[in-house]
């Protein structure tokens, strides 16, 4: 038995903790753009930035989804920050990983070319289901590393870290306001559901239980210690 769990730990791919991290934000940013192109609705997380990003393009043409997702993020810092009533520096890490994300929208949109491809009713739908999986193995990852992670899960642990919460219950309270949240800005700010519905929805109820299961797969697969113990310690 002992030496089948040493074989077994032998054959796992080590020191992914950076690797992780790296592709936790590319592939998220790809599921989220493959899921804006499938226009069923985005999650409770990605909804808001693409409502904001939605409403206000008209007026200023510049303000792309990716920028909204890190202008979004910085707003969320800053609620944060009054939340808990403290600053930290690294909390300017987590910024700086969403920032990135934002910046990588942008390229997977860039690179996956026009909406016009995506039109037809099966090539929405597998748009959809691949965005929906991709994103939730890219969750898995991020929860693996241990650098730092954007504002959205930061936000989670901070709060539940300093009342002294379940970080469990924070994080369903949040996901729930976030989707009272979407509903409400997409109708007030668009006239309608843009960015919020039947997937929305579906996200919703799927997320949890695919991102555990994506996470025990990897898990299977990788080990995810450090290649740089060091520079790891200090963005941790």
């Amino acid at each position: 038995m002992g030496m089948n769990g040493q074989s077994a730990e032998a054959k796992k791919i080590g020191k992914m903790n950076e690797a992780a991290w790296v592709i936790g934000i590319f592939a998220c940013s790809l599921g989220v753009c493959l899921c804006t192109k499938a226009d069923f609705g985005l999650s409770m997380i990605a909804a808001p930035p693409y409502i904001l990003h939605y409403a206000l393009r008209g007026i200023f043409p510049w303000f792309t989804q990716g920028r909204a997702e890190y202008v979004w993020q910085a707003v969320l810092l800053l609620g944060m920050c009054l939340a808990v009533r403290r600053f930290r520096w690294r909390y300017l890490l987590s910024f700086a990983a969403a920032f990135i994300a934002g910046k990588s929208i942008d390229l997977w949109f860039l690179l996956l070319g026009g909406n016009g491809v995506y039109e037809s009713m099966p090539v929405r739908i597998l748009a959809f289901a691949a965005g929906e999986l991709i994103t939730s193995v890219a969750i898995a990852f991020v929860f693996r590393t241990t650098w730092p992670v954007q504002i959205y899960e930061l936000l989670v642990r901070e709060i539940a870290d300093r009342y002294s919460l379940d970080v469990n219950r924070v994080k369903m309270v949040n996901d729930i306001a976030l989707f009272v949240l979407s509903a409400a800005l997409s109708f007030l700010l668009t006239g309608g559901f843009h960015g919020f519905g039947v997937g929305t929805v579906l996200i919703t109820a799927v997320n949890a239980p695919l991102i555990a299961l994506c996470g025990k797969v990897l898990d299977r697969w990788f080990a995810f210690d450090s290649r740089f113990p060091k520079l790891s310690g200090w963005l941790g």
